[in-house]
């Protein structure tokens, strides 16, 4: 069982699952954990859909590729990314997908396979759940604390998911077409999509799942004040 310490340490946001999923139980006993989350007053604010459904995975995936395949490049309900890039993010950024295609020899102009990697985002790269997070609409009306509160929880389920030897990855791509989700999971309409969180058992034997990208230097990112 890993120590959380070890838990933030090792774990990577995988890219290729197996077809084992995960046991209901389980899955059951992340979630609870991830509840105890804190959130400011205790609003818990997060509104969960746990997906295992394959059918319902494929809907909801098919929906966002044929938006992608007409053109549409967001439909989301926050923005997620910054509409301006600057450094060092833009360099993190662009440092971080360059070492991806490197490793799987995909040439920077090849925008075709490119493409068809970012739609693997949508096919959940293989695994068997989805969790997407939602909240109230009128939690983000002139506010920003929900998308805190929200991102510790996302934080609990994966670290959580490490004691149980189930891998994950945060999906801001989903975040961009949180309208097709809500959409095509008809949720009520008072809800926004904030992000999703792919959980299952990583593919021993896939490249891709090698990939590590850096972290700065804690004197890159803390200031000390003794």
């Amino acid at each position: 069982m890993p120590t959380v310490l070890e838990a933030l340490k090792n774990r990577s946001s995988i890219r290729s699952y197996s077809d084992k999923k995960i046991p209901k139980e389980t899955l059951e006993k992340i979630l609870i954990a991830a509840g105890m989350t804190p959130s400011g007053a205790n609003m818990q604010p997060w509104v969960t859909y746990a997906i295992s459904n394959a059918e319902t995975l494929k809907k909801v995936g098919d929906a966002i590729i044929e938006k992608m395949d007409a053109g549409i490049t967001s439909d989301q309900h926050i923005q997620y990314y910054p509409v301006k890039w600057t450094n060092p993010y833009k360099k993190r950024r662009i440092v971080t997908g360059a070492g991806l295609y490197k490793l799987l020899d995909v040439d920077r102009k090849d925008n075709e396979t490119r493409i068809e990697m970012w739609k693997d985002n949508f096919r959940w790269f293989g695994a068997q759940t989805v969790i997407f997070v939602f909240t109230a609409k009128a939690n983000l009306e002139d506010s920003e604390g929900m998308l805190i509160d929200c991102g510790a929880y996302m934080q609990s389920i994966m670290l959580a998911a490490q004691e149980f030897g189930i891998d994950s990855c945060p999906q801001g791509s989903t975040t961009e077409f949180g309208r097709v989700v809500a959409e095509a999971l008809e949720v009520p309409d008072n809800l926004a999509l904030l992000y999703s969180v792919v959980l299952g058992y990583k593919d021993e034997n896939a490249k891709i799942n090698e990939y590590q990208p850096a972290r700065v230097k804690l004197e890159e990112s803390v200031t000390f004040i003794d």
